[in-house]
């Protein structure tokens, strides 16, 4: 089935981390250091928090605040109820690069992926961390060896799902009552390993770069191609149910709108920072699907 994605909200730098909260779609975006909303078809652009440290990941704690990854200060902030912003957590001491997606479970308590290398830079891959931040703000190392974790989800059950965008597969824990992490298993595999770490030759081995992903109430995971330019429905091992293009790169996707039945994609041409800084090419897209949303965010 071809599907066809329009622009609703444009002229942004590198959207990231759509989340459908209180009737509205809010997203970061990373270079004009904001975190926006917006109503389910763009119109209504609201600015949510200024974020100079570039904001990442966001989801809300169970007493409706927000929390937003600041990637360059590596902190968790806070926005209180007043609206302003707080420090919520410090994950300098805990992280190989900068911190990224987030999801909080229905105790607020928060799990973070991070890049583990720099990236931008062109280092060569290290593994990275996954971490759990609790209410309190206290910071603790969950799993590790991960290949950029990345986008990630809680299913209903209490299963959390990770993407791995350079190790070709999704990752599945099982949260215990305490937030500690078992049974880390293969959900889903789209090829082998990459043998090589050195960038251009790794990304030349990767065959999906899950990055952004959300979870629909059939269990399948809508996942945002980071290096094929496309979104595919996958199901638990790694069958593609539904891939299409939307014409340009897309690094995270969303189910949200009024059923439930809306996807929303972050659109930009690459994900390199000193190009994305000097335009405004990054787009929040939408299109319609037919299986509503599940899960956390």
């Amino acid at each position: 089935m071809s599907r066809n994605a329009a622009a609703i909200v444009t002229d942004m730098s590198y959207t990231e981390c759509p989340r459908w909260h209180d009737g509205r779609i809010w997203f970061s975006d990373f270079y004009t250091y904001a975190v926006y909303s917006a109503a389910e078809d763009g119109s209504d652009l609201r600015v949510e928090a200024d974020v100079p440290q570039q904001p990442s990941g966001i989801d809300w704690l169970p007493d409706g605040r927000l929390l937003i990854v600041s990637m360059r200060d590596r902190k968790v902030l806070r926005r209180e109820a007043d609206g302003t912003l707080v420090e919520h957590a410090d994950l300098s001491g805990h992280v190989g690069g900068h911190p990224n997606d987030m999801v909080v479970d229905d105790q607020g308590r928060a799990f973070i992926g991070e890049f583990g290398f720099d990236l931008m830079g062109g280092a060569p891959l290290q593994t990275a961390n996954l971490l759990r931040v609790d209410p309190d703000g206290t910071v603790t190392k969950v799993a590790d060896d991960l290949w950029f974790p990345n986008g990630s989800v809680i299913t209903d059950d209490g299963t959390l799902l990770v993407c791995e965008t350079f190790g070709n597969r999704v990752t599945a824990f099982d949260i215990a009552g305490d937030g500690s992490l078992t049974g880390r298993r293969e959900w889903a595999t789209f090829g082998k390993q990459p043998t090589e770490v050195e960038l251009e030759p790794m990304l030349a081995q990767v065959v999906v770069g899950s990055d952004g992903c959300c979870l629909d109430a059939e269990g399948a995971l809508w996942i945002a191609d980071a290096t094929g330019a496309r979104v595919i429905r996958v199901r638990e091992g790694g069958e593609i149910a539904e891939e299409f293009s939307t014409g340009n790169g897309v690094f995270a996707c969303m189910l949200g709108g009024a059923d439930g039945r809306t996807l929303f994609l972050s659109g930009a041409p690459d994900f390199h920072e000193d190009a994305r800084k000097q335009a405004r090419e990054g787009a929040l897209l939408s299109t319609r699907v037919d299986v509503g949303r599940s899960g956390r965010p």
